[in-house]
């Protein structure tokens, strides 16, 4: 009787590359929003605080959605 002992499948090193693009994306995506975010508020002094604002409530939305994608991976 054969038994296969290698248990990570082609399609799961396929999945775990899309999942390391998407998440340079992301990465490359935030950080064009936080230069953006930057300027204003270096060249808009009156938007500093409403941006200050938006940043608070988005980061607060990623603690969140990291934590609901913690729980549904278990």
């Amino acid at each position: 009787m054969t038994s296969d002992t290698d248990n990570s499948r082609p399609q799961d090193r396929d999945h775990q590359e899309l999942r390391l693009v998407m998440l340079l994306l992301a990465l490359v995506v935030g950080l064009l929003i936080t230069g953006a975010a930057v300027y204003l508020a270096r060249e808009h002094p009156s938007l500093a605080q409403p941006l200050g604002v938006g940043a608070a409530v988005m980061s607060a939305l990623a603690a969140v959605v990291g934590v609901v994608a913690r729980v549904l991976r278990r």
